[in-house]
């Protein structure tokens, strides 16, 4: 699931990384052909549409793929977008997050759902005290989470188009990635 930015070429990027390891990828836009380049174009895109119905987006698109287990994976808001889904679905194999998560409902069960995060470090979109407050919800929801932090990495440091990319860091988060990906 893509940023706030839409599906921009990094996204596609991405899937063609795993596609190339061997994995069947399916990338849903939710912004119906929108990308921009600036925070606040993307902003202005997500509250147009609304979080509901960003969600319902991402529900439709994941609908009738999740039958077969899905692994879920987003950037930042789709990485938000892609933890709900995951979250919600008993079959979902597994769950990576690339720059962001998300609030969870008290009493939320991810029995043993095999959860792996890469943020940058520090993260003014992911605060240290979120993402502790993040990782203590997952484990109690019995998630089995790995977190990866990148000192000195932008927001979205996986986009090479984008202000924040680190080649380095982008470079170890796939190569840990796509072995969590591998091994699901």
């Amino acid at each position: 699931m893509h940023s706030m930015y839409g599906l921009r070429p990094a996204v596609h990027q991405a899937a063609d990384r795993l596609r190339t390891a061997g994995h069947e990828v399916h990338v849903p836009d939710l912004y119906d052909g929108r990308a921009v380049g600036t925070p606040e174009e993307g902003i202005a895109i997500k509250e147009e549409i609304g979080r509901d119905e960003l969600l319902k987006r991402a529900v439709t698109a994941a609908a009738p793929l999740s039958e077969h287990g899905l692994v879920y994976a987003g950037f930042s808001l789709g990485a938000a977008l892609a933890q709900n889904l995951a979250l919600g679905d008993e079959r979902s194999r597994g769950l990576l997050l690339m720059h962001g998560t998300s609030d969870m409902a008290d009493g939320v069960a991810a029995d043993d759902l095999p959860v792996q995060l890469h943020v940058a470090d520090p993260d003014t979109s992911e605060p240290a005290d979120w993402l502790n407050a993040w990782y203590i919800q997952m484990r109690r929801a019995r998630a089995d989470v790995e977190v990866f932090r990148y000192a000195g990495a932008g927001h979205l440091f996986t986009d090479p188009d984008l202000p924040d990319y680190d080649a380095e860091a982008a470079e170890r988060a796939w190569a840990i990635a796509l072995d969590f990906v591998a091994d699901l």
